[in-house]
């Protein structure tokens, strides 16, 4: 199997920490070289010393930017580019906050359509001339299991997270003759800061201790247990990898089977 990333260069979004991070180690770990983007510099700093060195002339490093600044993520990209093509593109960003979708106003609709369809697509824009240039590419989009299965209380991130999913098959259709794949993953229940929200949010309305919200969450993937960040980061390495050429278009759960729909 073909999972060889050497004299790729691959942009990882939202690297400061959980799955964007996982995913930027394990595409060095390819060989690929890695540049990772959010928001905090010095973590982006210890982030790129964490990233692997192995393949000969393998380097790494790093851009700060915020996707609710879109001008400046722009210009970030536009110089980025310029420097070095990308051929593998992957689009994380944290998930906007809970509550119902009919008790949200416009402006969280479209905050959240801002950090997510929108900066991607800019993202997507700005790197695909190289990825065009090389007649190969790919394109992986950190989403969620809610494009199939709306989850409760997270109403603008359901409404959010599908359009991606929408886009994302559009452009898999547009550029798969040009050898460029565009894929999604979606994690389950997976060991970040966003899951310890909801751990602490479940302890504030049900008592308890954290590790019996965690067995409570755990209790309903039949794998019993939550991903680490590192499960959901193989699957985006793979869907990167030259492996993976033949797929695209998909939307790839890494839930430990707890979504229902087939």
């Amino acid at each position: 199997m073909d999972l060889n990333l050497s004299g790729r260069h691959a942009l990882v979004f939202g690297a400061s920490e959980g799955i964007g991070q996982a995913s930027a180690l394990e595409l060095a770990l390819l060989g690929a070289d890695v540049t990772v983007v959010a928001r905090r510099r010095a973590t982006l700093e210890s982030v790129v010393a964490d990233l692997p060195q192995v393949a000969a002339g393998q380097r790494h490093g790093y851009r700060v930017a915020d996707d609710a600044q879109p001008q400046a993520l722009e210009a970030m990209l536009t110089e980025l580019v310029a420097e070095r093509p990308v051929q593998v593109l992957v689009n994380n960003s944290g998930g906007p906050p809970g509550g119902r979708a009919i008790e949200a106003d416009a402006n969280a609709f479209l905050a959240a359509f801002q950090q997510h369809l929108l900066a991607n697509h800019a993202r997507l824009q700005a790197v695909l001339p190289g990825m065009r240039a090389g007649g190969w590419g790919r394109v992986v989009n950190i989403v969620s299991t809610s494009v199939y299965e709306p989850i409760p209380n997270l109403g603008v991130s359901n409404t959010t997270r599908g359009a991606v999913a929408s886009w994302a098959k559009t452009l898999s259709r547009e550029l798969g003759p040009e050898g460029i794949t565009v894929n999604n993953v979606l994690p389950g229940y997976t060991r970040t800061a966003r899951l310890d929200h909801i751990i602490k949010d479940r302890m504030a309305a049900n008592g308890g201790s954290e590790d019996e919200a965690l067995a409570a969450i755990a209790s309903g993937v039949p794998v019993r247990r939550v991903a680490q960040a590192s499960e959901v980061a193989a699957a985006v390495a793979f869907l990167a990898s030259p492996a993976a050429g033949y797929i695209t278009g998909v939307s790839l759960a890494v839930d430990g089977g707890r979504m229902q729909s087939i």
